[in-house]
């Protein structure tokens, strides 16, 4: 995919107002590092995370994620009535039904004759966005759109503690340690056609996707009975396997996009990784041929 007509007019986000540490979570996590033998320092020392954040308790995504577009608006100089499509695009939702993305284009005031609704895929689901946003306008079905989001770990990370420590069983810890690494947080971008006064931004070149859905069982979020009309979140993740055959479809996605592009990597003046762990990112750095500064 190449595009001719499509700018990043704002980027903006929301941080949560609580700061947790990865030392907090192992003094937490204490009488399970004893048990199994875990020195303290671990957590960091496996994932390069020093601290993540946590919204205050109930609040609602929604919330964060207007919060966000706000900003954006304000940023871009594009009215809300030219907004014509709001798409929400996190892991996390509301509820099953209606689209959280009603109720932001509600706190917005995204009018009633754009296209409202919610895409789920994971991590992607940003960038997935910003395609489907992109593809609008050049496609001429819109000359502007927002791309929304708003993630909470706070409630899936006291779950998974709550569970380490009932266990204390270290297979469980080795499937559980990547849900630690989740934060919380919300970012909201404004894309457009470039026609509004005084809003042309970055220009959006193009853009490639692959997918590997034979390995969906990898990483898990969702919510499991844990007693009659009794729910709790839960994250399985086979992390080993999600870094070889990530990095692996990673490899093969940039030398698409190179092609794709017509650019080799010395054209490449920054890149922005997808995976927050520390390994992950040296690892597929390190397959596409970026240096890490």
């Amino acid at each position: 995919m190449k595009y001719n007509n499509v700018y990043l007019d704002s980027i903006c986000y929301e941080l949560p107002p609580v700061v947790v540490t990865s030392n907090e979570i192992e003094q937490r996590l204490a009488p399970l590092y004893n048990k199994l033998h875990i020195q303290q320092g671990q957590l960091q020392a496996l994932t390069g995370i020093r601290e993540r954040r946590w919204w205050l308790p109930h609040t609602p995504l929604s919330q964060g994620a207007v919060a966000a577009g706000k900003k954006a608006l304000s940023q871009s100089g594009i009215a809300t009535s030219d907004i014509g499509a709001l798409v929400y695009t996190g892991v996390c939702r509301e509820l099953y039904e209606p689209a959280t993305a009603c109720r932001v284009a509600h706190g917005l005031g995204v009018g009633g004759d754009a296209f409202v609704y919610d895409i789920s895929n994971a991590c992607l689901g940003v960038l997935n966005g910003i395609i489907d946003i992109a593809n609008r306008i050049e496609l001429g079905q819109i000359r502007a759109g927002m791309v929304v989001s708003c993630e909470s770990a706070r409630e899936l990370n006291e779950t998974v503690i709550r569970r380490l420590l009932a266990r204390e069983d270290m297979t469980y810890f080795a499937r559980s340690v990547a849900t630690l690494t989740g934060g919380s947080g919300a970012v909201a971008l404004v894309i457009s056609d470039g026609s509004f006064p005084h809003t042309r931004g970055h220009k959006l070149l193009g853009a490639v996707n692959r997918s590997a859905p034979q390995h969906h069982q990898l990483c898990r979020w969702g919510v499991e009975e844990v007693g009659e009309d009794l729910f709790e979140q839960f994250m399985h993740t086979d992390a080993v396997s999600v870094l070889n055959n990530g990095v692996g479809l990673g490899k093969q996605t940039w030398d698409n996009f190179l092609r794709t592009m017509h650019w080799n990597t010395d054209d490449i003046a920054r890149v922005v990784c997808h995976q927050v762990g520390e390994a992950h990112q040296k690892t597929i750095l390190r397959s596409i041929g970026i240096p890490m500064e």
